[in-house]
């Protein structure tokens, strides 16, 4: 009995170490996780795009709690009912088997467990007895190192249901348009079914063998009571449809971009949101039918909070070359057009040189050799910083600008991870505010998030594993201002008092077109998401009549119509501490001081930063104006003004408040008077604070009246000369630029429209003249 026992024991013993042996020589044939299909999945884990392998195979990496418990249920019970019980081999379906075979003399089911399947599905073999043999050696090895879970993974992964679909994933997005996380009892029962023999059972070829196959499962589902006669009667009403083959194709670029830049990688974690995603794409789709030929679209939307990437649409057609769909113009470098614009007040701000209302001067100016105009060729004379923001004027912006400094506003974005691009060798520059640089999308939103988060710009982010990167743009009282300032542009179609947050979230909003209509931009920022939106030709090729505020702007708006409402939407806006407001007055910027009423020729309300009130900005051409604020002695008896050793029994030193000489054309009779000086008494010498107004307009009288000649088809016409200057002289016509001429040439123009009309005069001197008259047709 002993002997006996011993030869067991020793038999026992030989037999593992037989097994140990073996299975060191021939170890499992376990799929590499670096190689095969890579699959981009939303952030809710559902694929957005799959890219086949080597060889053509759609796979899509999948766990048991990816798929729907239907789908389990149904694979295990028609499958595999003693899975979790036998050691891979189960010798009671093998027996079973057997005898259906010698019975029928024909094979009516093969036997396999679902480990025996996984074996065979990693490693071929052939259909005779000893492929038997070695699959269930395979499976009982499978059994050996691997749990349940993830031999159960492995055939959820790798089972092949036709063609190069493989994994009940890819399948179901292939046949049935939908993750294998939300399948009815009746597509369950369907996929369950498909890798016995899946050529033949394709429902996209044959639809008919499949739903015969796919009765017979729910049959059986209703014989073993896992399901009820009524759940398996009316799954099988829906009928099994034959459809074209249709993978995923979700941020279809933003998918290629993260697989060419990890090839390595077989799963891509997204921070996508699936839904907004798909409801993003269709909104750009519908509203390209309305735009060119050849014209592209580029949304990106983020989250404020976490500056993780929601949406991305990267083309307007992704596929369509007619639209250039395969270019990606969320990371294209293009010209922002004026995007740059509230990070350049918000600088401005910081650094103490201009408060919300602090007056500018919208004129024709020249830095140098360089001559901004406006977008309509219209100029405004003085404006407040936040009509200027908002209505963007050029020509403040270029004159902040070059009191920033270009250099130092390129290095503060690119700093926070705005990088600016420049044409090699060449410097930041005046015309970068205007657009005349490059940067991408991406940058742009990441950046314009800083406005709702406390000055925080950032890398924005499209994995889940990419740790959030965040720089310091701006103060985070300057970023509050702005923020307010762009908010008040309010939003076509919602007045800003019966504002609903419930609707549409507030938003501040900039758009933007660069030179030659060929980029339009609108970027707008809620409390807690911002959109990014770029319309053009990839081209660069121009769209004439296309430009942020008409092109880009309508679909900045539906795309916030379309995010899901946080509370943070409906938060009051609340001033940080170190923001406050206060009563201004122009022409000197300062508080109003109550002593001194007649300094103060227009109150405004202005949001300040840490207490600074900064006074108006300094003219350019300091030779125009001694001071701003004039303290002159006057004779209380006559009102003359009195200089030198000029002396009156009764003086008064009178305080005196001017406007720029830039704004001088735009100012009424009133303002003009009262920041006039008084009239020098006679005999009394020359203090120099007097302008020169030598330049004067012939060719027309003040108040005179055109007509057009009698049976003339010509509008009048107009040959004006600007008298009593020499050089460059900028002529406006109703506030528009007309003419940059010599002074000796004419100014020459004809007036088609009926009514009033100012022309105005501009020397580099600072002197003007203007003349208002009617025409008449």
């Amino acid at each position: 009995m002993r002997r006996w026992a011993r030869r067991m024991v020793a038999c026992t013993a030989g037999v593992l170490l037989l097994a140990v042996v073996l299975d060191r020589v021939f170890p499992l044939p376990l799929p590499d996780p670096t190689t095969g299909s890579t699959v981009v999945l939303a952030r809710d884990g559902t694929p957005l795009r799959a890219f086949p392998d080597e060889s053509g195979l759609w796979r899509y990496p999948v766990t048991p709690e990816d798929v729907s418990p239907l789908y389990l249920d149904a694979l295990l019970t028609y499958e595999d009912r003693w899975f979790h019980h036998h050691p891979g081999v189960n010798p009671g379906s093998m027996l079973r088997a057997v005898g259906q075979a010698i019975w029928h003399r024909r094979t009516i089911s093969g036997g396999s467990t679902l480990s025996m399947q996984v074996a065979r599905i990693l490693e071929p073999h052939s259909r005779t007895p000893w492929g038997k043999v070695h699959q269930m050696l395979r499976a009982l090895q499978l059994e050996a190192h691997l749990d349940k879970r993830q031999i159960l993974g492995l055939y959820l992964t790798y089972a092949p249901f036709g063609g190069t679909i493989q994994g009940v994933e890819a399948a179901s997005w292939a046949y049935l348009g939908k993750s294998a996380r939300h399948l009815s009892h009746a597509e369950a029962a369907l996929l369950a079914v498909l890798p016995q023999s899946p050529s033949r059972l394709r429902p996209d070829r044959h639809a008919a063998r499949a739903q015969v196959a796919r009765d017979k499962v729910l049959r059986r589902m209703a014989t073993l009571g896992r399901w009820s006669e009524a759940v398996t009667r009316d799954a099988m009403l829906e009928n099994v449809a034959a459809r074209a083959l249709e993978p995923p194709m979700q941020a279809a670029l933003l998918a290629e971009r993260l697989a060419q830049a990890a090839p390595q990688r077989r799963v891509i974690a997204t921070t996508i949101d699936r839904e907004l995603q798909a409801a993003m794409e269709t909104r750009v789709s519908t509203y390209l039918g309305r735009l060119p030929e050849r014209t592209s679209a580029a949304v990106l939307v983020v989250d404020n909070s976490t500056l993780e990437t929601l949406a991305y649409v990267g083309s307007g057609a992704f596929g369509d070359p007619t639209r250039l769909g395969h270019v990606d113009m969320i990371q294209a470098v293009r010209s922002p057009g004026s995007t740059l614009k509230p990070f350049l007040y918000a600088l401005a701000i910081e650094d103490g040189l201009i408060h919300s209302e602090s007056l500018l001067i919208d004129a024709p100016q020249a830095f140098g050799d360089y001559r901004p105009g406006n977008f309509d060729l219209a100029f405004n004379g003085p404006v407040a910083a936040a009509d200027a923001l908002r209505l963007s004027l050029n020509v403040p912006a270029v004159d902040l600008l070059d009191r920033v400094g270009p250099s130092r506003f390129a290095a503060r974005l690119s700093h926070a991870g705005a990088n600016l691009q420049f044409p090699r060798g060449a410097d930041p520059n005046l015309a970068l505010i205007l657009g005349g640089t490059g940067t991408r999308l991406e940058d742009l939103v990441g950046a314009y998030a800083a406005f709702n988060r406390r000055g925080l710009a950032g890398a924005v982010r499209y994995t889940i594993d990419t740790p959030l990167v965040e720089r310091r743009l701006m103060d985070e009282g300057a970023a509050w201002i702005v923020r307010d300032i762009l908010e008040a542009n309010g939003q076509p179609g919602v007045q800003r008092e019966t504002f609903d947050p419930g609707r549409r979230a507030r938003m501040a909003w900039k758009t933007g077109t660069s030179f030659g209509y060929r980029d339009a931009w609108a970027i707008g920022s809620t409390r807690a998401y911002t959109v990014g939106v770029w319309i053009g030709r990839p081209d660069g090729t121009p769209m004439p009549g296309q430009y942020g505020a008409i092109t880009a702007l309508p679909l900045l708006l539906q795309a916030n119509d379309s995010l899901p409402r946080r509370a943070a939407d409906a938060t009051p806006p609340v001033p940080p501490p170190n923001v406050a407001q206060v009563d201004i007055c122009w022409p000197l910027g300062l508080p109003l001081d109550p002593a001194r009423p007649q300094l103060c020729h227009k109150k405004r309300t202005a949001w300040i930063l840490d207490g600074a009130t900064p006074p108006t900005l300094p003219e350019r051409d300091a030779a125009q104006w001694s001071s701003p604020l004039l303290n002159v002695r006057v004779d209380a008896r006559t009102n003359q003004r009195l200089t030198g050793d000029c002396r009156a029994p009764r003086e008064t030193l009178r305080a005196i408040a001017r406007w720029p000489a830039l704004a001088q054309p735009w100012l009424d009779a009133d303002l003009r008077r009262r920041s006039s000086l008084p009239p020098r008494r006679a005999g009394c010498v020359d203090d120099g604070l007097e302008q020169t107004l030598s330049l004067r307009i012939d060719g027309v009288r003040d108040g005179a009246t055109l007509m057009r000649a009698p049976g003339s088809a010509t509008a009048p016409r107009l040959a004006l000369r600007a008298l009593g200057v020499q050089g460059r002289v900028r002529w406006l016509v109703d506030g528009r630029l007309a003419a940059d001429l010599d002074s000796a040439k004419p100014f020459e123009h004809e007036y088609t429209a009926s009514g009033e009309h100012t022309v105005t005069a501009l020397a580099a001197g600072g002197s003007y003249a203007r003349v208002d008259f009617l025409v008449s047709q």
